[in-house]
């Protein structure tokens, strides 16, 4: 969540907030996701402890205990269910610049957490 807040913030906020129109919301929209930030961020917390278990699964798994297997492991994980779950959305209605930022995303993030689960001893 920290790459993400990074990565969403300073570094491609105002793309992203352009891109899916969140610059052109009304107070009453922009009251309304507010009060669902909580559940929003507790959802994505659970959801991204799921994903990093699953990492961690993959690197024992394959035996890289180490940084860089845990790097290893992550991009192999990036590449073969991130980058085709992705391109599948945007290539049937999303937009290629969001999937071009989430996927830059997922692959920081991934290899952060690649690289801290297979260093972890």
């Amino acid at each position: 969540m920290v790459v993400g807040s990074v990565w969403y913030g300073p570094l491609f906020g105002k793309k992203f907030m352009r891109e899916m129109g969140m610059d052109q919301w009304t107070l009453e929209k922009q009251a309304a996701m507010k009060k669902k930030m909580v559940f929003n961020y507790v959802a994505q917390f659970v959801a991204s402890s799921v994903m990093f278990y699953v990492l961690a699964g993959l690197i024992v798994g394959f035996g890289h205990t180490t940084l860089g297997g845990g790097v290893l492991a992550a991009l192999i994980m990036w590449v073969g269910f991130v980058v085709p779950l992705k391109l599948g959305d945007a290539l049937w209605g999303g937009s290629m610049s969001l999937f071009w930022m989430s996927i830059g995303n997922m692959l920081a993030t991934l290899l952060v957490a690649g690289a801290i689960i297979g260093a972890w001893r």
